[in-house]
């Protein structure tokens, strides 16, 4: 029998901001369910690994937090700050929870009707039956994800930045050694740059999720092309190359940073692709912009907006039908996080983008067995509005061979 020691934390304080939070919404209560990590926002929450039975947790807009939990696993609840109710068969669990929310009509659950948002669904749907059975009407808590999970901590601020600044450098520095090779007519391969920067980030501190993508002419087509030992291409004079790269320090609040980057092997972009690449970063630029004069009106902006913004730039240039993903995604303790994502093509992304929350802006234009481009930059939703915290965002494909900044 498995043994859980971890002990449930959860605040006082961060118990009253969720039932302001709760009120302002005109919901009842947020019920937390979890069963072997299958929820990993409520285990986050709640400070607890995967446990090996199911539990709830109430936090009502009024009153005191309820666990629901089973008796073989109460080491993990000592210290728990509300009231806790043991139970042992399902018959009893099933009573409980109706006891626990009678008279609670409107329930928010890691639910998202019709699955709009995956990020957000993530409880089974028999245990939404098994809720609706109480008389309860299940709402979705994306609004709650967004506000108490998905939001940077001033730590985890801090470790994005540090790491932001790594992985540009990092991305500079290997366009500098393709071009060196380059210009000295030595063999570099996708691979070997997907290894030097795996090798890079371990030396300087990037060691949690941290790895690349490195793509030349059409393998940058695949937005998820991986090289690999085995499969990979060299690095040529006059190949388009596209570095997507990204990692966190270790630290239970550390941030990702997730970039891509742009060169071109040679003294002079070709027109074609300095074209392409224009289209790209202005759709990546409409995104932002209708953020920030979102914010400096004081009007509220949803990921599905910015993702319309940035879309429309790319199929007004004649590219719409090869941005075939998103225009980003959320970004937090993991590199996809829960919050908001730049998407109304993926699913239709109507959560607020609200302060304290970090997210990818990331067009791309692919043309498979020819080339793909992507241009992506980490914004904060700061106090004082959007920021970008990518340093020095890209504004045209690098010529490796006459940038002074890669001699």
């Amino acid at each position: 029998m498995a043994v859980v020691e971890a002990t449930v934390q959860l605040s006082r304080e961060t118990v009253d901001r969720m039932r302001e939070e709760l009120r302002a919404l005109k919901v009842d209560g947020w019920l937390l369910f979890n069963f072997l990590g299958s929820n990993p926002i409520a285990g986050e929450l709640l400070g607890l690994p995967a446990m090996t039975r199911r539990y709830f947790v109430w936090i009502p807009a009024e009153g005191e937090p309820v666990a629901l939990t089973h008796r073989i696993e109460q080491q993990p609840w000592t210290g728990w700050i509300g009231e806790n109710w043991p139970y042992s068969s399902w018959r009893e669990l099933e009573s409980r929870l109706a006891q626990l929310l009678a008279g609670n009509p409107r329930v928010a659950m890691e639910y998202a009707p019709g699955d709009a948002v995956p990020y957000v669904d993530r409880v089974p749907g028999g245990v939404i039956e098994m809720v609706r059975t109480t008389g309860a009407e299940v709402v979705t808590s994306a609004d709650l994800v967004s506000a108490f999970y998905a939001r940077w901590t001033p730590e985890g601020l801090a470790s994005h930045h540090r790491a932001a600044t790594v992985v540009y450098e990092t991305a500079h520095t290997a366009f500098r050694m393709i071009a060196d090779a380059i210009r000295h007519d030595k063999r570099i391969t996708e691979w070997e740059v997907r290894r030097w920067i795996a090798d890079e980030f371990a030396r300087r501190g990037i060691v949690v999720g941290a790895d690349s993508i490195v793509g030349v002419n059409g393998n940058a087509a695949n937005p998820h092309y991986a090289p690999s030992a085995d499969k990979h291409s060299e690095i040529k004079r006059g190949d388009l190359v596209l570095i997507d790269l990204y990692g966190k320090e270790g630290g239970v609040e550390a941030i990702y940073a997730d970039q891509t980057w742009m060169g071109y092997a040679g003294e002079q972009v070709p027109e074609r692709i300095a074209e392409i690449f224009a289209a790209v970063r202005d759709a990546r630029l409409a995104a932002i912009d209708l953020v920030r004069r979102r914010w400096d009106a004081g009007a509220p902006v949803a990921g599905y907006e910015a993702d319309d913004a940035s879309r429309n730039v790319i199929a007004e240039r004649g590219w719409g039908d090869a941005f075939i993903h998103r225009t980003g995604h959320s970004i937090d303790r993991q590199l996809h996080g829960s919050g908001p994502n730049i998407d109304n093509l993926e699913s239709r992304d109507t959560r607020r983008l609200i302060t304290g929350i970090g997210f990818s802006v990331e067009p791309g234009i692919y043309l498979p067995g020819d080339v793909g481009f992507r241009s992506e930059v980490d914004v904060y939703m700061g106090p004082d509005g959007p920021e970008v915290t990518t340093p020095e965002p890209q504004t045209e494909v690098y010529a490796l061979l006459s940038d002074p900044r890669f001699a």
